[in-house]
């Protein structure tokens, strides 16, 4: 009762332009996170500052970094399944 695997499995020829997307992807958030943390380091009271309605600094930036998380996980997913289109139809052709 054994079965074969689910898919079949090929070369990714995408796979380091993906690999550079990612890069810049991380990059990007971690220069902004550390902007984050640099504030809290040096001067935390700026994020006790009211910004937003009612909302501190910190819980916006918090809130902020987790959206961008989401965001930048979504834009990574549409240009990698862009790029493996493009190089799979290449390939079929």
């Amino acid at each position: 009762m054994n079965h074969g695997p689910a898919v079949e499995l090929g070369v990714d020829h995408a796979s380091k332009k993906k690999s550079v997307i990612g890069v810049w992807l991380f990059i990007a958030y971690t220069i902004i996170y550390s902007i984050f943390v640099a504030i809290i380091v040096s001067n935390y009271k700026t994020m006790g500052i009211v910004v937003l309605g009612e909302q501190t600094l910190a819980v916006v930036f918090g809130f902020g970094l987790i959206i961008l998380a989401i965001i930048m996980g979504i834009v990574y997913n549409y240009f990698c399944t862009k790029l493996e289109n493009k190089y799979n139809k290449e390939e079929e052709s």
